[in-house]
């Protein structure tokens, strides 16, 4: 018996031997290889926690237009953009963490989707989000690394000429709306914004060129009226169009709002005067949506750039601190404020400036939760109507532009730099003038210092005073 048990260990340790170990080296919790629409979904998280991020190390562009204002830590209050090295951290989010992954995905879609129709969904789909990305990065900084950006094997990446890549961009968006087939699928649920609606991303990439189009007005007229009216006929029709990322309640994927307002126990911010005084002035029925009434049963704003007491102002609207509180990345009311402006420099878009403008100004009180006769009662005053409101078309535009996009602070700085207006108020303290654009990053300087060194000089130098292409007074 002890022969027979002694021959059966032997067998056993002898297969044991013969087994792959190799599998003892996999890391399950970190696989080397994602499917793509796990990749696309990363990405598209990652868009939207930035975009909305309110974490003075990665996102401040409420505060550089004033929406919010600081309270103990002013410096990004006043412009100052490096102390907290934002600029690093704007750029390596998006280049990292939205374009490395969706640029993957594009690599992976073609082995992982077999149906040609949804592969070709999603390979445009996908490439509309990295237009967005690039879009808003060469609106922050000018010339970037473009061509050869997302070449893993290019350690140094040259800069391209932002109006070179800004027009590529336009190209990419009408190649990707020429791809986009309605009766095929796509990602379904992995698409974080549209559920996989081909339909609605088609809208989504109307309106982005939409607003990219107008952009041009001022530096390239024939080719900003010529992009306007073919991308009009296809933007959003409605507040149902909306492109809306819609937070978890849960961590980690929750509001950043909430994190940095209500997770963190932290009292670094307060809405500035600047907005809050705004809205009082044109008894906008937005401003008890936006924000809390102070200590005395009144609205009131922070001083901007001043070391605010917390305790003595109005505070942001609860809703906007939900934990998944979603966030809107490209809207209706934004679209229509943009095709009043068409019409008003002649451009072919259907409507008059008034309609579109009337339009605009009663999505963004109802996207808000206020009702179409708050709406009506509001456009009614003379302070607020377009044929009576202050300014020329350019000013009244960009005043309701800048009430809609309260919390889109990259769209809102971006209006503020094309129409110039509002005005607003210099900071206490400020460290330059407004900044009509970020500075390169540090690592940047240090890192790929040739091709940095060639960007800073072909912009015209690397600080915050320097205009971009379309950007000409």
């Amino acid at each position: 018996m002890k022969k027979i048990t002694t021959v059966a260990a032997t067998l056993f340790m002898l297969v044991a031997c013969n087994k792959d170990l190799s599998k003892l080296n996999v890391d399950t919790k970190n696989p080397s290889s994602v499917p793509s629409y796990t990749l696309f979904s990363n990405a598209q998280k990652n868009f939207a926690n930035i975009v909305a991020d309110v974490n003075p190390n990665n996102n401040i562009f409420r505060l550089i237009t004033q929406q919010w204002t600081q309270t103990t830590y002013t410096d990004e209050s006043n412009y100052d953009l490096n102390t907290r090295a934002i600029p690093d951290t704007w750029w390596a989010i998006f280049y990292r963490d939205c374009l490395r992954d969706w640029e993957e995905a594009k690599k992976l879609i073609p082995t992982d989707v077999l149906d040609e129709g949804q592969q070709k969904n999603e390979l445009a789909i996908t490439d509309i989000m990295e237009v967005h990305a690039f879009y808003i990065l060469v609106n922050t900084f000018g010339d970037i690394p473009y061509t050869k950006a997302l070449d893993p094997t290019i350690l140094f990446p040259p800069y391209d000429d932002a109006k070179t890549i800004y027009y590529d961009l336009l190209t990419r968006l009408d190649n990707d709306m020429a791809n986009l087939d309605e009766s095929a699928a796509s990602f379904n649920g992995a698409d974080l914004i549209y559920a996989g609606d081909v339909s609605k991303w088609k809208k989504y990439a109307n309106s982005l060129k939409l607003v990219m189009g107008m952009q041009l007005s001022d530096s390239d007229p024939e080719k900003a009226k010529s992009v306007v009216e073919s991308a009009a006929p296809g933007v959003f029709s409605s507040n149902d169009d909306n492109a809306i990322f819609h937070f978890l309640a849960a961590p980690p994927n929750t509001n950043p709002v909430w994190v940095n307002l209500i997770q963190s126990g932290r009292n670094d911010f307060v809405p500035a005067s600047t907005i809050v005084n705004l809205l009082q002035q044109l008894n906008d029925p937005r401003l008890p949506l936006y924000f809390t009434t102070d200590p005395d049963g009144g609205y009131s704003g922070g001083e901007p750039g001043s070391g605010n007491t917390f305790a003595n102002f109005s505070h942001v609207a609860d809703a906007q601190t939900a934990p998944d509180a979603p966030y809107t990345l490209l809207d209706y009311a934004f679209i229509q404020l943009t095709l009043a402006e068409a019409v008003e420099r002649g451009m072919s878009v259907g409507g008059t400036a008034e309609s579109h403008y009337n339009a605009g100004v009663t999505a963004s009180v109802e996207v808000w939760g206020g009702t179409e006769a708050d709406a009506t009662t509001y456009i009614a005053q003379p302070s607020v109507a377009y044929s009576t409101a202050e300014g020329d078309y350019k000013e009244k535009i960009a005043r309701q532009e800048y009430i809609a996009l309260y919390s889109r602070g990259f769209d809102s700085w971006t209006t503020i730099r094309r129409l110039d207006y509002p005005e607003l108020p210099e900071p206490v303290n400020a460290q330059s003038a407004f900044p009509v654009r970020f500075t390169y990053p540090i690592l940047e300087q240090n890192i790929n210092t040739s091709n940095y060194n060639t960007a800073s000089a072909a912009i015209g130098g690397d600080v915050v005073t320097t205009r971009l292409f379309w950007d000409t007074h």
